[in-house]
């Protein structure tokens, strides 16, 4: 299915698949592997890239029932597509948004003393004994309370005023299974919960899901997993595909021995060599640092596409409104002005993608823009 207000296919530069099927299976795949913790989903990010308002749904109808987002606008979005969950908001309390959270029954994460102490006033003031999480930083530093803090929350008389529904943390590395930091974490935190007994506790992100040691706890939060990302780097990926593009060819042409192509002629062809023009650049989210710069037939870590089911390299800078490939070993009858070609899909994982990009398959993700036409499979029960 096409979403509701999407760019027809036929219009489109970019044509952006979303296997829903896919999406549910990957929740159930997690929560099958989350030691009978309660399984969530993490949407924020527009649900990754795919759409909150899709994706949602289909996550509802796998059976889930706590979502996390980044944004009060976001949680706001969740509430219309999952009216009974319970929904999580993880960048903290902005002050004065009290009035929001009630009328939408959202949940904020407590990450400071002040924010404890607004929310705790806010309920007084209400007369309601409101729902929150809190948030202890265990190894990031970025949000939450330090451990030494989380430590002294039993003494804190503003915990009477507010339902506090959950114990959270954060992994700093649990895609790497080795990583010392991860029992550090899971040490740290366990003395916190400890110190907060009948508090339901989460600690396990996507990676942490599949850590050996690690604890299941209450609650686990997968984000990146469900949208097809490898939570195993070191390991053969569990999860199924969720997300397809597709890029239409604008132009072909013949490019002679000793020209340029693209901005700053950073690719030199050294010979006659055909190039595809496709109809996607950075302003559709795909990024720039997948340019190809060199020589044609360089070796470089740099953007692939598969035209007519064969590996093709970018040539070229990416620009911001088209990609230039060279499609010269695909027969050229095979190949014509208005296909499409694949950017994602097939080998090209969302987590190669990335690699080719220098970046991490969840920026590829999560950049999806606006101007692609939509196509949603499955996800209708």
């Amino acid at each position: 299915m096409t979403a509701a207000g999407s760019i027809p296919e036929t219009a489109a530069g970019g044509i952006l698949h979303v296997d829903l099927d896919a999406l549910a299976s990957n929740w159930r795949t997690l929560r099958d592997n989350a030691s009978g913790a309660e399984t969530a989903a993490v949407v924020k990010a527009n649900a990754y890239g795919i759409g909150i308002e899709q994706a949602v749904p289909a996550l509802a109808g796998a059976g889930c029932r706590t979502f996390f987002v980044a944004h009060l606008s976001e949680a706001i979005r969740v509430r219309s597509a999952a009216p009974g969950a319970a929904i999580y908001v993880l960048n903290g309390l902005f002050s004065g948004t009290g009035p929001t959270y009630a009328e939408f029954d959202l949940r904020p994460v407590l990450g400071s003393f002040e924010e404890i102490e607004e929310w705790a006033g806010f309920c007084r003031a209400q007369r309601r004994n409101l729902k929150a999480a809190i948030h202890v930083d265990t190894g990031m530093n970025r949000l939450g309370l330090t451990v030494p803090q989380g430590l002294t929350l039993r003494d804190r008389t503003e915990l009477k005023d507010f339902e506090t529904t959950l114990l959270m943390s954060h992994f700093v590395s649990a895609e790497e299974s080795g990583n010392p930091l991860n029992g550090q974490q899971i040490e740290a935190f366990e003395a916190v919960r400890s110190s907060l007994p009948g508090i339901p506790a989460s600690l396990p992100n996507s990676s942490g899901i599949f850590l050996a040691d690690r604890p299941g706890y209450d609650l686990v939060r997968p984000g990146y997993a469900l949208y097809g990302g490898n939570p195993t780097p070191d390991r053969v990926n569990p999860m199924k595909p969720v997300v397809g593009l597709e890029a239409r060819i604008v132009q072909l042409r013949w490019v002679e021995a000793d020209h340029t192509v693209g901005y700053n002629g950073r690719w030199l062809a050294l010979a006659r060599r055909r190039i595809a023009t496709l109809s996607v650049g950075y302003a559709d989210g795909f990024p720039r640092a997948a340019s190809a710069r060199g020589k044609s037939g360089d070796e470089l870590l740099a953007g692939m596409t598969l035209v007519a089911g064969r590996p093709c390299p970018f040539a070229g800078n990416v620009s911001m409104d088209l990609i230039t490939v060279d499609v010269t070993d695909v027969p050229e009858n095979e190949i014509r002005r208005g296909d499409t070609v694949t950017l994602i899909g097939g080998d090209l994982t969302v987590d190669e993608v990335g690699r080719r990009a220098g970046t991490i398959g969840y920026e590829i993700l999560t950049g999806l823009g606006s101007r692609y036409a939509r196509a949603y499979h499955g996800g209708q029960g």
